[in-house]
């Protein structure tokens, strides 16, 4: 061991050795790099260390982890030679990186950018507006060409939207996802949310329930608006929308979604046939609490989810959801960024994507009441 590693931390010395196979190409954009066990035998580190290491590496965009899969290089990673940036580099800003639908996402973002060389660099927020900050402050320390982002916590005031105008007046190409701000004028790329929801509830009603309630996520815009949907589907029904069946939640309180959900079902299933859920994983969380409280799914409780994930596809229940478009609208939003670099003026300033409903088992048609 050199005597510089001996004062570094052991995660710092696992950084800056992963740093140096890939950007010497040893590590290529693509290519799996040793898995956690192999890493902490070379290093003779902990597990821990390892995560540490690798976590650091994802959020400064060298690496990319695919849950049940492994951890990839990625074309992130600003490619130097005289100090000078070898191709256009498109900064990318998710909530969230190895979970849910965001695999997909950045996935459809990569390989539109990969047919034109540009280079990704990648932050993530974890939906908290103190980590967007450090992203925003990255993106613009490494001179970003262009911009992608997915809005934190996108229903509350945002404190970074000064971040946003220092883009816009750089005349930095700037496009969002599955959400915006709405108190800035962004081009985005979004799922029809209000249309998503409306089909969810409309599916539910027409195979006769009268007695529906929602599970709301009302940080994000997207919950907002799958309210929305909610409520003028009921309304075109003439149902009753009764705010005692309304199950909210928020980021912050999502880690106690689960015994809330317990709590919210034992006070009110006897005046609920059909729940309409945020997304699949929500929708996934009610039929675990269902299954340890005994509640049969579809038979006491129909529910439908929305994003059609990869979770819900792998579950070992089939799930009636909604279709996201999720690569997709990754692979538009970098075409979008593309051509705007190019010169292109005639650009859409926004596009909705609608849904499709995909048919499952956790919905059972119950006679008219």
């Amino acid at each position: 061991m050199k005597e510089v590693d001996r004062v570094k931390p052991k995660y710092q010395i696992i950084i800056d050795d992963i740093k140096s196979h890939i950007l010497s190409g040893t590590y290529k954009a693509g290519e799996q790099i040793p898995s956690e066990a192999a890493l902490q035998h070379m290093y003779k580190v902990s597990r821990q260390t390892v995560r540490k290491a690798i976590l650091a590496l994802s959020q400064e965009g060298f690496l990319r982890s695919e849950k049940g899969s492994g951890t990839y290089v990625s074309n992130q990673y600003r490619l130097r030679s005289n100090g000078k940036t070898t191709n256009k580099t498109i900064g990318v800003i998710t909530t969230y990186i190895s979970d849910y639908i965001f695999p997909s996402i950045i996935r459809g973002i990569e390989s539109r950018l990969n047919e034109d060389s540009y280079s990704l660099l990648l932050a993530s927020t974890n939906n908290d507006v103190t980590q967007e900050k450090k992203a925003l402050e990255t993106m613009l320390s490494n001179g970003v060409d262009g911009l992608i982002v997915e809005p934190t916590r996108s229903n509350v005031y945002n404190p970074n939207i000064a971040y946003y105008l220092m883009f816009q007046e750089q005349e930095t190409p700037l496009v969002m996802i599955n959400a915006f701000y709405e108190e800035l004028e962004v081009p985005f790329f979004c799922l029809d949310d209000v249309q998503s929801s409306y089909l969810a509830t409309n599916e539910l009603i027409a195979k006769g329930h009268t007695r529906i309630g929602i599970i709301a996520k009302m940080d994000d815009l997207q919950g907002k608006y799958r309210m929305k949907g909610f409520i003028k589907a009921l309304g075109e029904a003439k149902l009753p929308f009764d705010p005692g069946h309304v199950l909210s939640f928020d980021t912050t309180t999502k880690p106690d979604l689960s015994t809330n959900l317990e709590k919210f079902l034992s006070d009110h299933l006897h005046e609920l046939t059909a729940l309409v859920c945020y997304n699949d994983e929500v929708g996934l969380e009610v039929v675990h609490v269902c299954r340890r409280l005994g509640i049969s799914i579809p038979g006491e409780l129909s529910i439908v989810g929305q994003d059609n994930s990869y979770i819900a596809k792998n579950a070992n229940i089939q799930l009636t959801t909604l279709t996201h478009p999720q690569e997709q609208m990754g692979r538009d939003a970098a075409d979008w960024i593309i051509r705007r670099l190019q010169g292109k003026k005639d650009l859409p300033a926004s596009t909705y994507y609608e849904p499709v409903l995909i048919e499952g088992e956790t919905i059972r048609a119950i006679e008219a009441e």
